[in-house]
């Protein structure tokens, strides 16, 4: 398993119950597979500069894809510029891989629904490690989880008697109030990176809703 099918695991298995957003999902995934490219010496980084390496031999064929869209020549890319070109609906696509590999079934469920009708994750090894992974707080999970909303101020009492999936399995959300311990200066530079993109695609969108009430309210003055 790499880090972004755990992270998508985490978003759609969550005891929360709170629905993930496409968009900051995305980045976190784009973010993801950067970290396991520089695990893999398949990238460096140069300041922010996503410097690409030899082709390695990786199993997971999204992670794959990841590499070899890589720019590959000087200046290179920034990370910031690698998140929003590849994080484009990025978390449909690997819903899409897991529904190939059927690692998703469809059913009622109060979860994370990227499509019509709820999907829901199939029990299996893969399920098993990401839930293991998160449930040990390891820290760039945590932290990618964590920037892309998935667990964010607690839900107030009724909505998580009514939201939570109440399941053995779920992986339950670590206590986050502690600073995470990112040893390595290329992971917290992607992390921060995650960060603040997730931000900036939440600011534009207040800024868009702001506008779209301004408009709204001269049309009425009309």
């Amino acid at each position: 398993m790499t880090t972004p099918r755990d992270l998508l695991i985490v978003a759609m298995d969550g005891e929360s119950g709170r629905p993930a957003d496409r968009g900051s999902l995305s980045l976190a995934l784009a973010g993801a597979e950067v970290v396991d490219l520089l695990g893999a010496r398949a990238v460096a980084l140069d300041g922010d500069r996503v410097v690409p390496g030899d082709l390695p031999s990786l199993d997971d064929p999204l992670l794959r894809e990841a590499a070899s869209s890589l720019v590959r020549q000087a200046p290179y890319e920034s990370v910031e510029d690698w998140l929003w070109r590849r994080g484009r609906d990025l978390s449909s696509a690997y819903v899409t891989a897991f529904e190939t590999e059927g690692q998703l079934t469809r059913q009622r469920r109060r979860l994370v629904s990227f499509r019509a009708g709820d999907l829901a994750l199939v029990d299996s090894p893969a399920r098993r490690g990401a839930v293991d992974r998160w449930e040990s707080h390891e820290p760039v999970l945590v932290a990618l989880a964590t920037a892309a909303g998935l667990y964010g101020e607690p839900l107030d009492e009724t909505e998580a008697a009514e939201d939570s999936p109440n399941t053995p399995d779920s992986p339950s959300a670590p206590d986050t109030s502690d600073a995470l311990d990112i040893a390595d200066d290329a992971v917290a530079t992607v992390l921060a990176a995650v960060n603040d993109a997730v931000m900036e695609l939440e600011a534009v969108r207040q800024r868009r809703s702001i506008e779209d009430a301004a408009f709204d309210n001269v049309w009425r003055g009309l």
